[in-house]
């Protein structure tokens, strides 16, 4: 890790430019959960936008109850708060997951691709993924939505049962990304695709088109305790993943009640 490198709410802040998310960072060099901690700062309505960094999670997770892994200092580790958002879970996802491919996509060597509907692909394997959290405020709801990016782990940093499917940016790179930049250029992503999912939630989906890597491709997954086959067609922004059924006819599946079990080429 470069002695830049350490992660800086000045440092990330300075020359900001993000209109909803940012005004406020805060980084802890280890916490239990950044999400844990992003909804303490979500009982303030004045703690909207605020961004949480963390150089390392003791309990950090993923989705459906998964263990999120990171290593101290290696990976981008943060929460975002949402307060009193008429988005869907699903276009929140999404969005933020379209985010997350672009900014990952500028490091260079390899194109970012989005396994809906949380995980971020880059070179055939996971280096990040997204988990948002939510709670009803009357006829809107609060959001805390977490990412989890791999920046310096080498192939080894990774627990063995996870070696054949995780990597990092620098593994894929070779080279040093700089989390700082890294940092500023993900706000600034995630603010600029919020802004337009508000405006036209189809650009959001023209541009998931254009990094799924299901899209076109035979998709297995389980809703509600049942399996399902088909192939995948398209997204719907407020309703999730849409499947041509092997049984027949058209299907659409929201992110909060289905897991993927294996899409293109056997990929879990």
């Amino acid at each position: 890790m470069p002695k830049t490198d350490r992660l800086n709410p000045d440092k990330i802040r300075a020359n900001l430019k993000t209109k909803r998310i940012g005004r406020e960072i805060v980084v802890f060099n280890c916490t239990s959960s950044t999400n844990d901690v992003a909804w303490e700062y979500a009982k303030g309505a004045e703690n909207n936008g605020v961004v949480i960094f963390a150089e390392e999670q003791t309990t950090g997770r993923g989705r459906a109850g998964n263990k999120w892994f990171g290593g101290k200092a290696q990976s981008i580790i943060c929460s975002i708060v949402l307060l009193n958002s008429r988005f869907s879970p699903d276009l929140l996802t999404l969005t933020c997951a379209v985010a997350v491919a672009e900014t990952i996509g500028r490091c260079g060597s390899s194109e970012a691709k989005i396994k809906w509907p949380n995980d971020i692909i880059l070179a055939g394997k996971k280096v990040a993924g997204i988990l948002l959290e939510s709670k009803a405020n009357n006829d809107r709801s609060d959001y805390v939505l977490g990412i989890g990016i791999n920046c310096h782990q080498r192939p080894n940093s990774f627990p063995s049962e996870l070696q054949p499917f995780a990597t990092s940016i620098d593994i894929v790179s070779r080279s040093v990304a700089d989390r700082i930049s890294l940092s500023k250029r993900l706000l600034t992503s995630i603010d600029h695709w919020l802004k337009v999912a508000e405006k036209n939630s189809r650009k959001v989906t023209a541009q998931w088109r254009k990094l799924s890597i299901q899209l076109g491709h035979r998709v297995t997954l389980v809703f509600n305790g049942t399996q399902f086959v088909g192939n995948c067609i398209g997204i719907d922004p407020q309703k999730g993943l849409i499947l041509q059924l092997d049984t027949g006819g058209v299907r659409m599946f929201d992110a909060a009640h289905t897991s993927i079990a294996k899409s293109i080429s056997g990929q879990a």
